[in-house]
């Protein structure tokens, strides 16, 4: 085993030379691999209490698992997620808003913000009192009718469907009011409002309290399909009889609505890779579906109001990435970036190990050869009959170089050879001290 363990030494002292080489190959691998993804971002959610703070809250929940923080900013709303997306002097990264508040981006603020997807539908509802019967937006003209609250995305939406069907919804501002939420429910239960746009989930707490309303009714958009031709933000959405109030039967049968989506929107400042990770984490958000959207459906890339993040289009497309399916993020992450490089280091790190062979051999031999450079001047010197006179220095240094061979240490393979050399060193110290006992040998006066 002792010797086991020296010939293994003397290898690694021979191998030396490969430190500086792998030490040069990791330090370019890391040089010119991208830095892993933060495990950190902040994310404009919405008002408290609202549809887009629940939904932020449990993706905050979802991503904790993976140990990513995700720190959650509130807004008022949609639009003022986009503002704090394009403001670059705020730390936000990702936030969520309602699909066609787009159009109203200049082109050069549309080219900073990418989407990663739709994360689920955003209904459209438009409630009436009873006993009205609405069945165009023609038949609003007359009535008092809530939009929604100036800047929301309820307003957004309200104004596309009214301009799409050519009505300024300026030219009545006595009857229509830019009020939302909850002051326009209130309002409209109380009878001060004729009908009012809201946007919201089936189970958020106000959509639930208007259903159960006696005194109120949805309206059927019945010219859905011409409406996502024109919009193509939206989509038709059917809710069946008494979907939204089983106990009061609301709707009291099957209507047509239109749905926006609630879209997960990015900014420069966004790293891509984190893009899998926030799908993956809506998708287990809405794996179990909801009142309106089947379980699975969603995130989903329609519609694709912005130009999808490339790695999203991918997830859309294949799933999250190979790694990340069996691993967690920070270790998929890390492994999908140094892979790239993996066969470009193997194709260098193969023959350099090929090599280590033959050079080691080499290195190894010549602790050895290196000796006979002296012997073989010597041997040349007795044959041509030029050595010194003083023969006993040459014998003196022969000896020391014999003590110092015995000091070289060398694998138990190449003993043979060190052996052999101690045999050639002794027989030129033989073959010198020969010729000096000849020298002293002869007379005096036969020495020239």
């Amino acid at each position: 085993m002792r010797r086991i363990l020296q010939d293994l030494s003397i290898m690694l002292r021979a191998n030396l030379w490969l430190v500086p080489v792998l030490a040069a190959l990791v330090t370019a691998l890391f040089y010119f691999v991208a830095p892993p993804p933060p495990m950190h971002a902040s994310m404009a959610s919405g008002a408290a209490g609202g549809g887009y703070a629940g939904f932020a809250e449990k993706l905050k929940a979802e991503l904790a698992k993976q140990g990513f923080e995700l720190t959650l900013v509130p807004s008022s709303g949609a639009r003022e997620n986009l503002r704090l997306l394009l403001d670059t002097n705020q730390d936000v990264q990702i936030g969520l808003m309602q699909s066609g508040l787009e159009q109203e981006l200049s082109e050069a603020e549309r080219s900073q913000l990418r989407a990663l997807g739709a994360a689920y539908q955003e209904p459209l509802w438009l409630f009436q009192r009873r006993p009205l019967k609405v069945r165009s937006m023609r038949d609003l003209l007359p009535l008092r009718l809530g939009l929604g609250a100036v800047g929301s995305g309820t307003a957004a939406v309200s104004r596309a469907i009214l301009d799409a069907n050519g009505i300024d919804a300026s030219q009545y501002p006595e009857r229509w009011q830019a009020v939302g939420g909850s002051k326009a429910a209130s309002a409209l239960l109380a009878g001060e409002l004729d009908a009012a746009f809201f946007v919201g989930t089936a189970e958020s707490a106000l959509v639930r309290r208007l259903a159960a309303a006696p005194e109120l009714g949805l309206v059927n958009f019945r010219r859905a399909a011409a409406y996502q031709a024109r919009l193509p933000f939206i989509r038709p959405l059917v809710v069946g009889e008494g979907l939204l109030d089983l106990a009061n039967d609301s709707p009291q049968r099957d209507i047509v609505t239109l749905a926006p989506a609630t879209t997960l929107v990015v900014n420069d400042s966004f790293h891509p890779a984190l893009a899998p990770l926030f799908l993956a984490a809506t998708r287990a958000v809405m794996k179990n579906g909801s009142l309106l959207d089947a379980p699975g459906a969603y995130p989903r890339a329609e519609p694709e109001t912005l130009p999808l993040l490339d790695e999203a289009r991918y997830f859309h497309a294949n799933g999250p990435p190979l790694l990340q399916r069996h691993l967690p993020f920070r270790i998929a992450s890390l492994a999908d970036r140094y892979i790239i490089l993996v066969i470009p280091l193997l194709v260098v790190l193969i023959p350099l190990f090929k090599a280590v062979g033959p050079l080691y051999r080499w290195r190894i031999r010549a602790r050895i050869y290196r000796w006979y450079k002296h012997l073989r001047e010597i041997d040349r010197q007795l044959d041509a009959g030029t050595l010194p006179t003083r023969l006993d220095e040459e014998i003196a240094h022969l000896e020391q170089l014999e003590d110092r061979l015995a000091k070289i240490e060398v694998p138990l393979s190449y003993s043979s050879e060190l052996y052999q050399l101690h045999l050639h060193l002794r027989y030129v110290i033989q073959r010198l001290q020969a010729l000096q006992q000849r020298q002293s040998d002869q007379p005096a006066d036969s020495v020239p």
